[in-house]
């Protein structure tokens, strides 16, 4: 593994910025950096962005300066790079451009605009926690881009709760699974509950209702186990979508494993293989882990490989 660091040639907010990515482990980058001061809010997908006044602090403690052109080609060159088509969807502006289509206007007595506006804003910057590196902006991108693909094979279930759900699936992320979920869905409660009667989802005829806020609020529980009923088709899209990255090409599943690593860098290597194995297998002993058709058509063979694959680096031997 090796720190890398380039020039401070960037300028923003009055002063020069460098980059520092590592070419093989986003959790040593992200230990290294804490361990350096470099707080999580530095931290943009693939690389933290540093002010030139850290620089010679940051080559004394081990990392390596380089060019920004060999920079950008040792993190082109590994799995850990988040390419630009990828940060352009899951900027702020797409995920709220994205958020709004959920929404058609309403005839209430206030703005469903800029009543759902407030709501998406709020999930929005959930998502964009600096704690986060799997559990990000990206990952709620990626969902609702599966979330689409299924629906276009011609999955059944609700596309409008299924996707509202997913916005929701993981805005609360604290590392408490179970716990993180239930709060997600009452966050449903918070958020959606006031727009009863004021806003109107897309593409119905009618303002949403408690019974809806309730569907959503259920549907985020559904990814708890990803275990949903055999006639529940929302509860399917749902589920299919939020393990999409299962499978995925090897790269893309290697970054998400290199992400969900970094993101509990707080626990020991012994420790993280073990509870990582565990899920692992938990998922790998589903009957089924997609529960549409089109789902485990697209995902379940690449996903077998990917979750075995990782297993056995995890436990080599076992």
């Amino acid at each position: 593994m090796t720190l890398l660091l380039d020039p401070p040639a960037w300028p923003a907010h009055g002063t020069l910025w460098s980059h520092l990515v590592s070419d093989t482990s986003l959790h040593e980058l992200r230990s290294f950096a804490r361990a350096q001061g470099v707080g999580d809010r530095a931290f943009d997908l693939d690389h933290y962005d540093v002010p030139a006044e850290r620089y010679e602090a940051l080559v004394a403690a081990g990392a390596v300066p380089v060019t920004g052109g060999e920079l950008s080609r040792r993190l082109a060159g590994s799995v850990l790079r988040v390419p630009g088509r990828e940060r352009r969807r899951a900027s702020r502006d797409a995920l709220l451009a994205r958020w709004a289509t959920l929404w058609q206007p309403g005839d209430g007595a206030r703005s469903s605009a800029g009543d759902t506006g407030e709501a998406g804003r709020d999930l929005v910057d959930r998502w964009r926690e600096p704690h986060r590196v799997y559990h990000s902006r990206l990952h709620l991108a990626d969902s609702l881009d599966a979330l689409d693909l299924l629906v276009a094979d011609g999955a059944p279930g609700s596309r409008w709760h299924a996707a509202a759900a997913l916005w929701f699936h993981d805005a609360v992320h604290d590392g408490e699974a179970g716990r993180d979920e239930e709060r997600s869905a009452a966050l449903v409660g918070t958020l959606l509950g006031p727009l009863a009667g004021l806003a109107r989802p897309a593409g119905a005829a009618r303002t949403l209702g408690d019974g809806d806020v309730a569907e959503v609020a259920r549907l985020v529980l559904v990814t708890t186990t990803h275990t949903p009923g055999t006639a529940d088709d929302s509860g399917a899209l749902v589920s299919d979508a939020d393990l999409a990255v299962l499978g995925a090409d090897p790269g893309r599943y290697a970054r998400y494993a290199a992400q969900v690593r970094a993101e509990y860098g707080h626990v020991p290597d012994d420790a993280f293989r073990a509870g990582r194995a565990a899920v692992l297998e938990q998922l790998a002993g589903l009957p089924h882990l997609y529960r549409s058709p089109a789902a485990a058509s697209r995902w379940a063979e690449a996903a077998g490989r990917n979750l075995r694959a990782e297993r056995a680096v995890l436990l080599p031997g076992r």
